[in-house]
């Protein structure tokens, strides 16, 4: 979501307005959103993005047309009770520091480094405002663990990063029905999808509109997808002749995650199989089969639910220490 409050703030400058952003820098307690959540305004009185969602909005914006008339930054913290919490838009007490600044000057670089295609992370020095720019090749240990976790965060030294990842990859193997349910709530959630069936009455514009698609055979497509930490793979054909192939390339890759659709006595028959192949058990063990959280789901809607929250969970499984 950053990137596009980002760009939002540069075509405002583009068209002449003067832009601030605000950067949760810092939280304790309970907070709607997570640090590095960004609001940008103009000053015309016009914003996008949230740093609350709530009433805490009103004075952060202020404070940004502030900073548009004066140059200078601000650190806010807004810290209430448990009874005054809905008041300003918190869920239960808790505290939120914000830094507002001028639109930094680093912001054309930043989209331009994320239409490449590459990640990129922006060190804030929160007392006086100072920037640098860093990417996966030059990034210090702390900031590229920041990229790695893919999350921001404050740093030793009043220093804050902000972190500008790639989206994060999700390749659904089967154009099927619980396909067309799982890609746009895939979607909404900030992944890239890429569907894979060689059946292209299957995978065609009219039933995935918008999306990716690729008709080569499983393997094939998987090599081109080239899988990495970001990504996570999903076989829903519950056909070994195109789900195996996609989990021959998915097994030895750095993906976050891999799940398969079967019953358990599926699952136990592709386990085998995949064994056979040569595969180590610690290999096969990542795939989560039968695949999404029971839930009980019957439609092909709430599976597609119980595959996204699983991923989201495998996701937001807190990063270990390096």
């Amino acid at each position: 979501m950053s990137i596009e409050i980002l760009q939002t703030a540069k075509d405002w400058q583009d068209e002449g307005r003067q832009v601030a952003l605000a950067t949760v820098s810092r939280t304790w307690g309970s907070a709607p959103f997570p640090v590095g959540s960004q609001l940008a305004a103009d000053d015309q009185g016009n914003f996008m993005g949230s740093v609350s969602g709530g009433c805490i909005e009103g004075a952060v914006i202020a404070e940004a047309r502030g900073a548009i008339k004066d140059g200078k930054i601000r650190n806010l913290e807004f810290s209430v009770s448990n009874e005054d919490a809905w008041e300003v838009g918190l869920a239960c007490g808790g505290t939120i520091n914000i830094f507002v600044e001028p639109a930094p000057a680093e912001l054309p670089d930043i989209l331009a480094a994320s239409d490449a295609g590459h990640s990129i992370a922006l060190t804030t020095n929160l007392a006086d405002g100072a920037h640098q720019l860093f990417n996966a090749n030059n990034a210090p240990d702390d900031i590229a663990k920041a990229m790695r976790d893919d999350r921001s965060r404050p740093l030793e030294d009043d220093q804050f990063v902000r972190v500008f990842n790639t989206p994060r990859r999700l390749a659904v193997i089967g154009a099927v029905h619980i396909a067309q349910e799982l890609v746009p709530i895939a979607q909404k959630a900030g992944f890239d999808v890429t569907v894979i069936d060689p059946r292209e009455a299957f995978a065609s514009e009219e039933r995935f509109p918008g999306v990716t698609l690729s008709h080569d055979w499983p393997d094939e497509a998987m090599r081109k997808f080239a899988p990495d930490r970001r990504s996570a793979i999903v076989t829903l054909t519950h056909d070994p002749k195109l789900d195996d192939p996609a989990l021959d390339v998915a097994l030895p890759s750095d993906s976050f995650y891999i799940g398969a659709l079967g019953s358990k006595r599926t699952q136990a028959k592709r386990v085998a199989r995949l064994t056979e192949a040569g595969f180590t058990p610690e290999q096969i063990s990542r795939i989560h089969g039968p695949i999404g959280l029971d839930i009980n789901a019957q439609s092909p809607a709430e599976i597609a639910i119980s595959i996204m929250a699983e991923i989201i969970g495998v996701l937001r499984e807190p990063p270990v220490d390096d």
